[in-house]
């Protein structure tokens, strides 16, 4: 089997140049090299970076789910990638290893779909939003999950094209379980990694003006696309009752509401509910997604 060979893509906003240029360098130093890196300038122009950077620029802010497309077919028409390595711009790797530890990796599991990197705060802490499983107590803890971390993560372009991608209507928010579920239907597995570290600053989702409405509308979109008919009442309904109780603005929880009755009114994309099979493969591996 020949070594697989890794592919980096980041989206920017142009806004936080100097943390991309910092996470471009420790993309460099890695002791294994990328075989490309993109860099998609998500509605903006950019400047100019280093010269082994294949630099996409859109009109127009596709979000994270337009955007990481584009850089996925990007990559797949140089025709030389076997795992693509979606960075956040203002992450660090902060290890040279990272690249030959993914290679190792995809070289041992041939159904090995989706890699989770562990996200740390420059601390080294791990908030417990960033262990992809329900019981999120120890972050070091390896193994299969049922979602992993937009910030840092390796995908398979094999898995890539049988799964079709991000689902580019999304936006943000809910796109790697869209994602995830997906992978797991067509029987790839998801491994979180915890030695594979992307440094990233402590943040909250909540801190984009629009986040309320679009979790709350690709929630039920997520649902509505994937679920089968039975689970979809039982998963949505058990979602308001968290997000009532969970509440801390009620401007917050308004904008949720709308999100909910756009999701429910409109389409997210296609319907293609998973089979049975893999709703009790999501509830072995710890998450039945009924929550």
């Amino acid at each position: 089997m020949l070594r697989p060979r890794v592919g980096v893509a980041v989206l920017t906003m142009g806004d936080r140049m100097p943390e991309l240029s910092a996470l471009l360098a420790s993309v460099a130093e890695q002791d294994e090299p990328a075989a490309r890196v993109v860099v998609v300038g998500n509605g903006t122009a950019l400047p100019d970076l280093p010269g082994n950077v294949t630099v996409v620029e859109l009109q127009e802010n596709l979000g994270v789910s337009g955007g990481r497309n584009v850089a996925w077919r990007r990559l797949r028409d140089f025709g030389d990638v076997d795992v693509l390595v979606d960075l956040d711009d203002d992450g660090l790797l902060t290890e040279a290893d990272v690249f030959r530890r993914i290679a190792d990796l995809y070289m041992t599991e041939a159904r090995l779909g989706i890699v989770s990197f562990r996200i740390a705060d420059e601390t080294g802490t791990t908030q417990r939003r960033h262990v992809p499983r329900l019981r999120a107590g120890d972050p070091m803890r390896r193994g299969l999950v049922t979602t992993f971390l937009g910030g840092g993560h390796a995908l398979s372009m094999p898995m890539l094209e049988e799964t079709g991608g991000w689902p580019d209507a999304f936006f943000f928010t809910h796109e790697e379980t869209d994602l995830a579920w997906r992978a797991i239907d067509h029987e790839w597995k998801i491994l979180y990694e915890p030695r594979l570290v992307l440094q990233h600053p402590k943040t909250s989702p909540a801190r984009h003006a629009v986040y309320y409405r679009m979790t709350a509308r690709n929630r039920v979109w997520l649902a509505k696309r994937h679920l089968p008919a039975p689970l979809v009442p039982v998963y949505l309904g058990a979602w308001v009752v968290l997000t009532v109780v969970r509440a801390r603005s009620v401007a917050g929880l308004r904008a949720w509401c709308g999100g909910f009755a756009e999701g429910i009114r409109t389409s997210g994309g296609p319907r293609r509910p998973m089979r049975w099979q893999t709703v009790w493969r999501l509830t072995r591996l710890g998450r039945p997604p009924v929550v």
